[in-house]
């Protein structure tokens, strides 16, 4: 039995893409052998997630002829689950606070003694905590300063051991979570990222094939990681290819209003041409 979800952001209308995604998702959950095909709405992005965006996608996936598994899972509903994912790296010493701001970080990084290997994300930043004294630290943090937690990742890839996975498109894989430094995990106003909520969630919700797009097919090295850390299972993975627009050559954004779903619906396009566009008539 195979459980998939598809994610969006509910920080726009669905495009040509998402609707690729959604139906590549689905797919492979074969409802009459008991598959799962789930939505989640992952809103953690508080100022630029809204109400009419979480109603648009349910009506865009149900005009496509989708069906899933209700409720809808909304990571705001769930912020206790990832407090407890922190508290339990936070018991193993694998967390720490980060109190520079992005501009006193880069300055700190552009010293050539401190200059770090380039990852997938940008610069692998690692013990910027040592970077501040600690009198410093100490005094920003009693006045109630913004700081990021971060995963201390030379410990954690330490402790996790070796990672493995299978995805189905590129075979099994070795993990090097450690190209990307030490990942943000929380941030002082908001307890989770991106990387720490979908592998808990996932892990929830028993998704047992993550499929995604293929530009978060590095971003599997850390949740693998989180996976070892936290002992939650492994799922298996399947990045597709980006949709591109075929006139501009571009993938489709949110940004591209004349192709969102709402749109083409409201010019005539039926959702049997917008399958058939995007390769599931």
């Amino acid at each position: 039995m195979t459980t998939t979800r598809f994610a969006p952001s509910p920080t726009g209308l669905l495009h040509l893409g998402h609707a690729y995604s959604a139906l590549h998702a689905a797919s492979f959950a074969d409802r009459a052998t008991g598959g799962r095909f789930l939505v989640r709405l992952e809103d953690i992005d508080i100022t630029r997630c809204r109400p009419e965006f979480e109603a648009a996608i349910e009506e865009d996936l149900a005009w496509l002829g989708l069906e899933w598994e209700r409720p809808v899972r909304r990571q705001t509903d769930h912020m206790d689950d990832y407090r407890a994912a922190l508290d339990r790296l936070e018991a193993m010493g694998l967390l720490y606070k980060c109190f520079h701001s992005r501009k006193e970080l880069d300055e700190a990084l552009s010293a050539p003694h401190n200059r770090p290997m380039m990852g997938p994300d940008g610069p692998a930043v690692t013990d910027t905590d040592t970077l501040m004294p600690e009198d410093e630290r100490a005094r920003r943090e009693a006045a109630g300063e913004a700081y990021a937690m971060r995963l201390r990742m030379a410990e954690a890839v330490r402790v996790a051991g070796p990672l493995t996975w299978r995805d189905r498109g590129h075979g099994e894989q070795v993990g090097r979570p450690e190209v990307f430094g030490d990942v943000v995990l929380a941030r002082k106003d908001v307890a989770t990222s991106y990387h720490l909520a979908v592998t808990v969630d996932d892990a929830l919700q028993g998704v047992s094939l993550v499929t995604r797009g293929e530009d978060l097919f590095q971003a599997s090295h850390v949740h693998r990681l989180l996976q070892a850390l936290l002992d939650l299972p492994v799922p298996e993975y399947a990045h597709h290819p980006l949709l591109v627009d075929p006139d501009t050559g571009r993938r489709f954004a949110k940004r591209d209003r004349s192709l969102t779903l709402q749109a083409l619906r409201e010019s005539g396009v039926s959702a049997a041409e917008v399958r058939r566009r995007v390769g599931f008539s």
